[in-house]
């Protein structure tokens, strides 16, 4: 079985708490980094190990926001690797601005335990290499 490792960016520590007991009830084996903020996420993306699958990010933080970090990924040698954004929005305006920056995914955050651990299941069964958001596509409902 794989493992699958996570790295996940909030500034509020109970979105942080409640994303970690949802990764222990999805059926793969997920090794969880979370990170309280842009550039803390940033170090550990270009400095690895370890490299994550996907990154779930959040747009709304102190000092480096979602987009400036979506922004700096892209630009990198890491471009490669999928970033999901976790928002409270659901703004079509910012929805779009994500997509055009190159996010592979956007999902709002959930209220319910059981989509917060449908919303991770859906981002480790997704083959993110050959995976082209659309507009059909971008936004995940759970």
């Amino acid at each position: 079985m794989t493992d699958y490792t996570i790295f996940y960016t909030d500034d509020d520590d109970d979105d942080l708490s409640i994303f970690a007991d949802a990764v222990e009830s999805v059926s793969q084996k997920v090794i969880l980094q979370t990170y309280t903020g842009g550039e803390k996420l940033l170090q550990a993306i270009f400095n690895p190990p370890p490299i994550p699958y996907v990154v779930f990010l959040d747009l709304n933080m102190p000092g480096k926001n979602g987009f400036e970090v979506l922004e700096e990924i892209r630009s990198s040698d890491k471009k490669d690797i999928p970033v999901i954004i976790y928002s409270t929005s659901n703004e079509p305006g910012i929805i779009e601005k994500c997509r055009t920056l190159g996010a592979n995914c956007f999902v709002t955050k959930p209220i319910l335990m059981s989509d917060i651990i449908k919303s991770i299941q859906h981002a480790l069964e997704v083959d993110w290499k050959n995976f082209t958001p659309t507009h059909a596509n971008f936004v995940y409902r759970y």
